[in-house]
């Protein structure tokens, strides 16, 4: 018996400090004052009551600012992937344009670095973005 009464004043002093852990958190929380929030001993039902609701008060509070920091962030990532989307598309327009200026031999050129798996050297791109240009003012006169 005497083993049952210590661990009920264990238990009893484990709920107070928790409630008094909860009213300094929930008091810093919600900026108000810890008289406001103090528990009497005898642990009426109304302070119980009253402490579940600050708790609410601020589990809605916490779960709005989150919900505020997502929706931003949703909006941000949303802005980048039509960024993204838009240069895309740009490169996309460009490659098109320099397939069609390319000269045969150097879409070969490229399509066996591609196969070899090889990135083009420097050498390499140099002569083929040069001849580029000429070759298609070549062709004009010729054909």
């Amino acid at each position: 018996m005497n083993a049952q009464c210590c661990r009920t004043v264990a238990m009893d002093l484990g709920v107070y400090q928790l409630r008094h852990f909860s009213i300094s958190f929930l008091s810093s929380l919600l900026g108000t004052d810890n008289s406001s929030l103090r528990l009497d001993s005898s642990s009426s039902g109304a302070s119980v009551v009253a402490i579940d609701n600050k708790i609410e008060q601020a589990m809605d509070l916490v779960k709005s600012h989150l919900m505020y920091a997502v929706r931003e962030e949703v909006e941000v990532l949303k802005e980048h992937i039509k960024e993204l989307i838009e240069k895309n598309s740009q490169l996309e327009q460009e490659n098109t344009l320099l397939k069609t200026l390319a000269s045969p031999e150097q879409l070969a050129q490229f399509q066996a670095q591609l196969q070899t798996g090889s990135p083009p050297s420097s050498q390499t791109q140099g002569t083929t973005q040069q001849p580029a240009q000429p070759a298609s003012q070549g062709s004009g006169p010729s054909a």
